[in-house]
């Protein structure tokens, strides 16, 4: 299981926000964004989306769809989406299917204790559905546009 750079993820079919199901490859002929982050609500999350609903624009104009992932459910996801005013659509995650296909759960430390979470990750797809980019263990500030820089490269190549 997996991604791999210049290979095509599985095809996966999510609950959305907006009473929509997401298909990857329903979405071939764009870009598309899919960044994980641990909870929603939180500081950290809340400043990603934040960045990706202001920058959406621009990766509009680079023929990129956004879609947030988390294990909230998709309450919480609605919450956090109406809340924060994001322009995009929020995936739940609750059996972690699509946190195991891209690996994105690993063992972490909070306050002195392990846990297994989310660990913040981007991937860009390109149009043909193959992982163009990927980053791992991401820090929040400039993310979005360093993701955004590459939508745009990777746009203006095709």
């Amino acid at each position: 299981m997996g991604v791999t750079l210049g290979q095509p993820v599985d095809d996966f079919t999510a609950q959305a926000t907006g009473n929509k199901a997401v298909t990857l490859s329903e979405l071939r002929g764009q870009q598309v964004v899919v960044y994980f982050y641990p909870k929603a609500s939180t500081p950290g999350c809340t400043t990603e989306g934040g960045d990706f609903r202001d920058r959406k624009p621009q990766f509009d104009a680079a023929n990129t769809v956004i879609l947030g992932v988390s294990r909230d459910g998709i309450r919480a996801q609605e919450n956090f989406k109406a809340k924060q005013g994001f322009n995009f659509e929020l995936v739940s995650d609750k059996d972690e299917s699509l946190c195991q296909l891209f690996d994105v759960i690993k063992l972490k430390k909070l306050y002195g204790k392990e846990h297994l979470g989310i660990e913040r990750s981007t991937f860009l797809f390109d149009r043909e559905g193959n992982l163009a980019s990927e980053w791992r263990g991401v820090k929040v500030p400039g993310h979005v546009d360093e993701v955004l820089a590459a939508a745009q490269a990777l746009h203006a190549a095709t």
